[in-house]
């Protein structure tokens, strides 16, 4: 069992920017960002898989950035320019198996780790 911690949520004004991390209990390559806002589903944001390969869903692309720590314990998600469409509550996902790759880990289901999450506000 992997534990994930993530922090860094918080109020924003629109353009700013705001900078997630999630804390995993155990070395883990694979893992993702997801956000779930109220009345959607829970969709995926970015994504890393074993070789390093990142993947971005298309109304992040070019605004945020995922990345991982050397020892693959914290992941991280740089979000720059946000809109209030941002607006979300925003889970870390982990699957400690690196049992997929590439875009598909942009699928909540290829996951089997959560985090609690943490909230993300943008107001205009």
């Amino acid at each position: 069992q992997v534990q994930l911690v993530e922090s860094g949520g918080g109020s924003v004004q629109a353009g700013g920017s705001l900078r997630l991390s999630c804390a995993a209990s155990s070395r883990t390559y694979c893992m993702g960002w997801f956000r779930q806002a109220p009345g959607k589903e829970r969709e995926g944001v970015a994504a890393i898989d074993i070789i390093g390969y990142t993947s971005y869903g298309d109304p992040v692309k070019g605004r945020f950035t995922i990345s991982q720590d050397a020892t693959k314990n914290t992941l991280n998600l740089q979000m720059n320019r946000l809109k209030p469409e941002d607006t979300a509550m925003y889970y870390c996902a982990a699957d400690p198996a690196c049992r997929f790759g590439g875009r598909s880990y942009l699928s909540w289901s290829k996951f089997n780790h959560w985090g609690q999450g943490t909230q993300v506000t943008v107001f205009s």
